[in-house]
């Protein structure tokens, strides 16, 4: 007989298959089986494969999106905050979150929720560099390269490099405090985006 087991585990175990299988590695097969149940047991819990799909990455824009952004914002200090959110970002799953981006290329109900996900992350980090920055250019520079930094970790082709990426990160920040963002206020060539 197979084990009970929470959504919260189907769940876990569909990030761990997406970190190391990527989009095309998850089936309900591979997650039944890593888990040690049977398809019944998953019925017990989701109606369908379709249905656990999009619970899956609803539950990533709200578990671990839109907590971690709630969690952050309750944080008085702008410059705590950014550090908070540049920790959080260091230990994302970055191999699910790269897969889920894929995933989000060929699926227009993903792509939407991968659209939510990077204007949470975007929006919060431009509310608390313009805290400390007073400046609406300066604090979108900030946040853009936050975004762009996180996103091209997770979607670079080479090994991932934790350390490197946190001194990457260091970097980030030490711009920030270094007031090198103060110099950055022309607007480079094209239009400005305020949204990733």
């Amino acid at each position: 007989m197979g084990a009970v087991l929470s959504r919260q585990a189907y769940f876990e175990t569909g990030f761990e298959v997406l970190s190391e299988l990527g989009y095309g590695g998850l089936k309900l097969a591979e997650v039944c089986n890593r888990l040690g149940v049977t398809t019944g047991s998953f019925y017990h819990y989701f109606t369908s494969w379709p249905v656990y799909t999009r619970d899956l990455v609803q539950h990533w824009l709200d578990e671990r999106t839109l907590q971690h952004v709630e969690f952050v914002r309750a944080i008085p200090d702008p410059r705590q905050r950014l550090d908070s959110l540049i920790q959080i970002g260091l230990t994302l799953p970055h191999g699910a979150e790269a897969a889920i981006r894929s995933w989000s290329s060929a699926d227009a109900r993903v792509h939407a929720v991968q659209a939510e996900v990077d204007q949470q992350r975007f929006d919060i980090l431009f509310e608390s560099a313009l805290e400390v920055l007073h400046d609406k250019r300066q604090a979108q520079l900030f946040a853009n390269w936050a975004i762009y930094l996180l996103i091209g970790y997770e979607q670079a082709l080479l090994p991932r490099d934790t350390s490197t990426f946190e001194w990457i990160a260091a970097q980030l920040l030490d711009a920030l405090d270094s007031g090198r963002f103060a110099t950055a206020t022309d607007e480079p060539p094209g239009k400005p985006s305020t949204a990733c």
